[in-house]
């Protein structure tokens, strides 16, 4: 199923969630020298493409590791992705959705592989 998941998320939306979470950990927020333009220009450049959801999955983590903020990168995108299931959330039984939302943020995050994300993915078939 492709359709254009992050059309509905200009990077200034990502900013703003690091922003939030910086500010609520007290923590500076402030773009990195390195990653922050070539981090823009991915997700931006995927805003209008149709996407399966591994491959809108994988822009969030491929952000998160260029890191274009000074702190919680894993946790801004991850929340991005989480919220871009809810949707599919909502059809779930209630533990199936609990693992699947922690399986996508911990891919994100780089916490878990390719494997266990497919496994989680073969849910929505």
């Amino acid at each position: 199923m492709k359709r254009q998941w992050l059309a509905g998320w200009p990077w200034q939306t990502v900013e703003a969630i690091n922003a939030g979470l910086c500010k609520e950990k007290k923590a500076l927020h402030k773009p990195t020298s390195d990653g922050y333009e070539p981090a823009q220009k991915l997700w931006e450049k995927s805003r209008a493409r149709e996407l399966t959801l591994r491959e809108t999955l994988e822009i969030c983590r491929r952000c998160h590791k260029l890191a274009p903020f000074c702190f919680y990168n894993g946790n801004t995108f991850a929340a991005v992705g989480r919220t871009l299931i809810l949707d599919l959330l909502a059809k779930m039984p209630p533990d199936t959705a609990h693992s699947f939302r922690g399986v996508v943020g911990h891919y994100i995050a780089g916490t878990v592989g390719d494997d266990e994300l497919d496994a989680a993915l073969k849910f929505l078939d």
